[in-house]
């Protein structure tokens, strides 16, 4: 018998999809039950509560969650979100309910071994329930008490071999796609440049210190699969510089129906006869694809790195072998303003350990510019925004670059500064206004 009854809730397990809220239910059982007689640290009916008080924020149209102020671990000023129940006498069980992040393994690489020790500390020490993996890409431990965050903070530490993840006005915690470990497409270790500035950036990690958060994606190849150019204020996605390879033999296996397109993806559905013609070329964003004499022919000046072609064809089109990345900076959800995508600051830049060429050149002169200028909770991007892209080149020593355009101007008005006009055109400017008065 459920303590909570919770309709609306209900409702949410009849749709085709896996329900969160049967998770949830089973979590339930599972501790009411709990046949293998654990101490729980905290109430065991916490997923129970949890049910309920979510049916009466249905209810009632409003969260129920409160802030109750600042709660963490000793010595660290993130890795933890404070979580309390503005009903407590109603659900006990979630008076407390606290988040912790958990640094995630790079490429989110697991065995099963580390799996079970983190969910038996969490079933003992936590809820139970885990999210694996949030949108910034840790562990994400969802509800303990204020009691329990040393005690679990100490395994984690000490037993497990793990770090909390960032939280608050501070670095996130880094993200990396499964890069060269598994992907034929990576152009650089994404897992190694993430471990690298994860270790060289603890201070910033764990102890916030910035107008706002600031994540650092690395995507592999332009395929984007941790989505660092809508995500991250600093975006590092790989890419190559010189021609994609083509194996004009497997185009024509391709063209006659031997290999099957995008890697069989969509084996057991027919497509029809592949047309290379219909789907590849047409549907390149630049042109910069033809056939001729029956040979594929890239104008390789022309292309933008979509990787269409490749993922439909990766026997016949490979990357190329002189790799690195593009940076982009300023990517984010709506906050204090709207969505907006990364904006390219750095066109091509080896990525090759100690990375001392990206870390001082790139992150720490943007990091001392938007410290200096950035309003409190104001994202990379807004300041981006506000004072103008301009104004990033300038403070970081970028230097200009037509890539960097996004769209051509919209009015034809061009201001010089006073310094940069040359003493010449000051005195013709002063003529004409003399002139003018008489």
């Amino acid at each position: 018998m459920a303590k909570h009854e919770t309709p609306m809730l209900d409702q949410l397990e009849s749709g085709p999809w896996p329900s969160f809220v049967s998770d949830l239910k089973h979590q339930a059982e599972v501790r009411a039950k709990n046949e293998e007689g654990v101490e729980f640290q905290i109430p065991s009916d916490v997923c129970e509560d949890l049910l309920g008080v979510l049916e009466l924020s249905f209810k009632h149209g409003t969260t129920h969650w409160k802030h109750g102020g600042i709660v963490g671990v000793f010595g660290y000023g993130g890795g933890v979100i404070g979580r309390y129940c503005d009903q407590p006498e109603e659900f006990p069980g979630v008076a407390h309910f606290h988040t912790m992040r958990v640094s995630q393994p790079g490429g989110k690489f697991y065995t099963s071994k580390y799996l079970r020790e983190i969910c038996d500390l969490w079933d003992l020490r936590g809820s139970g329930i885990t999210n694996m993996h949030g949108s910034t890409g840790d562990i994400i431990f969802l509800g303990t008490t204020t009691k329990q965050l040393e005690e679990i903070f100490y395994e984690l530490t000490h037993n497990l071999n793990q770090d909390l993840g960032g939280s608050g006005s501070n670095l996130r915690t880094p993200s990396d796609c499964i890069g060269a470990a598994r992907c034929e497409w990576a152009c650089y270790d994404t897992q190694d440049v993430c471990y690298d500035l994860t270790n060289e950036y603890q201070d910033e990690l764990h102890r916030p210190a910035f107008p706002y958060k600031f994540k650092f994606k690395f995507d592999g190849c332009p395929n984007c699969c941790v989505a660092s150019i809508a995500r991250a204020d600093l975006s590092f996605i790989g890419t190559w510089k010189d021609d994609i390879k083509i194996d004009q033999e497997a185009v024509q296996a391709y063209i006659g129906g031997e290999f099957p397109p995008n890697g069989g993806a969509h084996k057991g559905r027919d497509w029809g006869p592949f047309d290379i013609e219909k789907e590849v070329i047409a549907l390149c964003p630049t042109r910069c694809m033809w056939m001729e004499d029956g040979k594929l022919k890239i104008d390789n000046r022309e292309c933008t790195r979509c990787m269409h072609c490749l993922n439909v064809m990766p026997r016949a089109l490979r990357i190329g072998d002189d790799r690195g990345c593009t940076i982009l900076a300023g990517a984010k959800a709506p906050i204090l303003d709207g969505a907006q995508m990364g904006s390219l600051i750095v066109p091509f830049i080896k990525v090759e350990s100690p990375y001392t060429e990206i870390k001082e050149t790139v992150i720490e002169p943007i990091w001392d510019w938007w410290m200096e200028e950035g309003k409190n909770r104001e994202r990379l991007g807004e300041l981006m925004k506000r004072q103008g892209f301009q104004r990033l080149l300038e403070m970081t020593g970028f230097d200009p670059d037509p890539r960097m355009v996004q769209e051509p101007r919209s009015n034809p008005y061009i201001f010089w500064k006073e310094e940069e006009v040359e003493g010449g055109w000051d005195r013709d400017i002063n003529e004409f206004r003399k002139q003018h008065q008489r």
